[in-house]
């Protein structure tokens, strides 16, 4: 849901590390690496990263068992699939050196198993069903330690999405995308920017579920001044607006996470060739 780091520079010159085309590894910079987690106690690893970023940080509430366990968990991890960023510098346990993850969930798995997590906060199926030929998956729960939250980690990030999403062959990624509080108002500026700027229409619209439903048009348009406006977003929601991404009709209050969520929508087909070439040039090579 949530990711606190700043977003990547496509032009950045440490870029991503091309692994053995025989290794799971998707992506590596300097120490770090990135992977999909292979064992249940890495996915226990990053289960407790998620909490200490979540529960710890920014408050969020979960159960008493989870709280007793430190542990962020939900029936949703049963089925995602764990991407994580790895710091090799650390001694230890590949356990003991997870400082960055995501979940991912492709729409074949989850409409198996009940549908996507963000169903609960958006009315994501006419989304769905205006587009039966293409293949979607979910991103969520994302979230980063603090000493962590540096380009070079989401990076990283992007680069198992990419790779994974290559992959699968899927057509468009959405998810979830958080602020700090559950004050609509007092994130008013950013909100209405997203509204009059990047708001999806037409057949790539989704919006909040009715009985959830947060206006995000606080501000008029002719109030509103871009470059504080994008100060005060999230660098997550900046690094999502970098690629191409829209964003939903409405917020939600998610009390339990002590956020305001918007759903991001980002078919690959808006990714800028900027983005595509950086990120796919190499993720080509181990997407097989």
């Amino acid at each position: 849901m949530l990711n606190r780091p700043s977003s990547a520079a496509a032009d950045d010159r440490s870029a991503v590390a091309i692994p053995s085309p025989t290794s799971d590894v998707l992506g590596r910079i300097g120490n770090l690496e990135t992977r999909l987690a292979r064992t249940d106690r890495e996915i226990d690893a990053a289960q407790a990263v998620r909490y200490r970023v979540f529960i710890e940080e920014m408050n969020a509430k979960v159960a008493p068992e989870a709280m007793r366990r430190k542990r962020d968990v939900d029936a949703w991890d049963e089925i995602c699939e764990h991407l994580l960023v790895l710091d090799r510098s650390i001694d230890g346990d590949p356990e003991d050196q997870i400082v960055g993850t995501y979940r991912l969930l492709r729409q074949d798995v989850a409409e198996r198993n009940g549908g996507f997590y963000s169903a609960s906060e958006f009315d994501i199926e006419p989304l769905l069903r205006r587009h039966p030929d293409q293949r979607f998956m979910e991103l969520g729960r994302s979230c980063v330690l603090p000493n962590y939250r540096t380009k070079r980690t989401v990076e990283l990030l992007w680069q198992g999405n990419w790779a994974y999403a290559l992959k699968h062959g899927i057509s468009a990624l959405f998810g979830c995308a958080s602020f700090h509080g559950t004050q609509p108002e007092e994130h008013a500026l950013a909100l209405s920017f997203l509204h009059h700027n990047l708001r999806a229409r037409d057949e790539w619209a989704v919006e909040a579920r009715r009985e959830l439903f947060r206006n995000m048009d606080l501000m008029p348009v002719e109030a509103i001044s871009a470059r504080k406006a994008m100060t005060a977003l999230p660098p997550l929601i900046k690094g999502y607006m970098r690629l191409g991404a829209m964003v939903s009709t409405g917020a939600v209050v998610d009390h339990a996470f002590n956020t305001t969520d918007v759903m991001i929508i980002l078919p690959i087909t808006s990714i800028s060739d900027r983005y595509l070439n950086y990120y796919g040039a190499d993720a080509g090579r181990f997407a097989s």
